[in-house]
């Protein structure tokens, strides 16, 4: 028994070390593609303000301006790790009003047809975005760099000890 508690301690040392370097292939990954959409939809406002009436969102143009810099810059700040749980918690509520009023069906299928769910152009998003929300930059980060730089823990490890 002894030897099996000693190799999943092993186990989980292991995983562990591989939480910052994966949350850094999270946060330059999808923050490549927040910048790609944002960009695409800064490029072709007027398809996006388009489309965005037509769909029924209030104010459209401000609306579509708001998520197209909200995507671009969100992106950007993933990518460079920096304020990354105070961008990734808009970059959610964006996903899921992505979800709630253009993929109406997909959303409302997700226990039915859960491959719809997952197969609709907002999941991956979403999931990147809540995984940095959640679990934060990792340690390849400015956010941690600058944590370090002050002198102080990052903040999440100080809120578990308290």
């Amino acid at each position: 028994m002894q030897i099996l508690e000693k190799c999943y301690r092993l186990l989980i040392r292991a995983a562990s070390s591989l939480e910052s370097p994966f949350l850094l292939a999270v946060r330059l990954y999808w923050g490549w593609q927040f910048i790609g959409t944002g960009w695409g939809k800064v490029t072709g406002i007027g398809k996006v303000v388009a489309f965005f009436t037509e769909l029924g969102i209030p104010a459209p143009a401000l609306n579509a301006y708001f998520v197209s810099l909200l995507e671009f810059g969100g992106g950007v700040l993933l990518i460079l790790g920096l304020g990354s749980r105070l961008i990734a918690l808009p970059l959610v509520v964006n996903m899921l009003v992505a979800y709630i009023t253009a993929d109406r069906e997909a959303l409302f299928s997700i226990f039915s047809s859960p491959d719809k769910f997952m197969g609709a152009a907002p999941f991956t998003f979403l999931m990147a975005s809540l995984i940095v929300l959640i679990f934060g930059p990792g340690l390849f980060s400015l956010d941690a760099l600058f944590a370090r730089g002050i002198g102080n823990r990052p903040i999440e490890k100080a809120a578990g000890a308290a």
